[in-house]
């Protein structure tokens, strides 16, 4: 095999290291750690890789106060040790934001994930896999799914009892949870056990957790329009056929921002974030009660990093990252909401507007005649008892102004 051309250029490795330390790694892996002149890692990851004549560095908290002094090694033999993969939820991710991959070499190991399965015998390309190192319990809500496998990365040894005790409680305590401790080392340990019975003692922080999902529990649907009744309201709210035609309106794409202003009960900015793990949204409300509600709408429904800005728009939105996306479902008719939301919008973002009141619709008529776009007006009628029996009770119809900016 041919040198690599670029490997005088290498200066950085990326040494993945697992629980049996400096005999898992490979020849290669091995030779880049001991050829380096400065070795970063964890204490755990340092002593696994121990004896080391490289000058070690532990790393600080935030682990981001480090990158300048890494940089600054640029040219000189450097090494940065991480738990197995450093791509797969790692930081081998964050540091190739900041040095060229021309300048990396990596060295991976298979995954917790990938270790997890092997132990179970599980096809790792139909699982679920969550991280919950450092983030809210409240992100497997929408993972919770009737028949799934999921492999979440816990947090330390309170997060499978956490699981455990969230699945009962959503009805689905018939799952077993199966805890894999310290893999591929001389510590490891796998246990299981239903989660409305969960008992396991003494877990190692070090944990990763596998869930078979069963029970007749309420998962979250995968389509938009969620049952009214899963958001705390105090009837504004957008309600269910009305928001899967606006999420639809909306058409989001992978990474995108959305505002959702006069957000009321939260609920559009909710779905927004519900339809892919990247989408972001900020809902704006004018009142603290209903800020407050959205807050916890948005971690009983599983998007628990929903930005809630209190506060009235337009003067609310002095200071916001620009928007991919808006919708204004409160304050419509207000002066300057609509001129200032569009004029944060990023060029070929995406403006949604609903209105039931004639204020509100006037200022969605001048919008379409300003600006173009498309109007649509929805009538939905449900039925409701009439005596002994049934007919049709319309809800207010809504008008909705939809126009993607040049």
């Amino acid at each position: 095999m041919s040198a690599d051309p670029l490997s005088s250029h290498r200066w950085l490795s990326i040494v993945g290291i697992g629980e049996d330390g400096r005999s898992g790694l490979a020849p290669a892996a091995a030779a880049a750690l001991d050829g380096a002149q400065v070795v970063y890692g964890g204490r755990r990851h340092l002593a696994l890789a121990a004896p080391l004549d490289a000058e070690t560095r532990t790393w600080p908290r935030p682990i981001h106060d480090a990158y300048p002094e890494i940089l600054a090694r640029r040219g000189r033999p450097t090494c940065i040790l991480a738990t197995g993969d450093p791509f797969h939820y790692g930081i081998g991710a964050e540091i190739a934001r900041l040095v060229p991959p021309a300048e990396i070499r990596t060295f991976p190991q298979p995954s917790a994930f990938s270790l997890a399965c092997v132990r179970l015998g599980w096809p790792l390309a139909e699982c679920g896999l969550v991280t919950l190192h450092g983030r809210a319990l409240a992100r497997i809500v929408p993972h919770i799914q009737p028949g799934a496998r999921l492999l979440v990365l816990s947090w330390d040894g309170s997060t499978p009892s956490a699981l455990a005790t969230l699945l009962a409680e959503r009805g689905f305590g018939a799952s077993i949870i199966t805890v894999l401790e310290a893999m591929g080392g001389p510590r490891e340990r796998v246990r299981s056990g239903r989660a409305d019975g969960f008992d396991l003692e003494t877990i190692d922080p070090l944990n990763t957790v596998a869930i078979a999902v069963a029970g007749a529990g309420q998962a979250l649907p995968l389509a938009p329009g969620l049952d009214d009744g899963l958001f705390e309201n105090d009837g504004q709210l957008t309600k269910a056929e009305i928001r899967a035609l606006t999420l639809a309106a909306l058409r989001p794409h992978p990474g995108q921002h959305l505002w959702d202003v006069g957000a009321g009960a939260g609920s559009i900015a909710i779905e927004w974030m519900l339809r892919h793990p990247s989408l972001r949204a900020t809902a704006i409300e004018a009142r603290p009660d209903r800020a407050q509600r959205i807050l916890r709408n948005a971690q009983a429904l599983g998007v628990p990093d929903l930005s809630v800005v209190t506060g009235a728009a337009p003067a609310a939105l002095a200071g916001l990252a620009a928007p991919d996306a808006i919708f204004i479902g409160g304050g419509v008719s207000e002066a300057g909401v609509l001129a200032d939301t569009l004029a944060s919008l990023r060029p070929g973002g995406r403006c949604v507007a609903n209105a039931v009141t004639l204020q509100g619709e006037a200022a969605l008529l001048a919008a379409f005649a300003q600006h173009g776009g498309s109007l649509r007006r929805f009538s939905v009628d449900r039925a409701s008892p009439v005596g002994g029996m049934h007919g049709w009770r319309p809800a207010m119809p809504v008008t909705q102004w939809a126009w993607t900016k040049p």
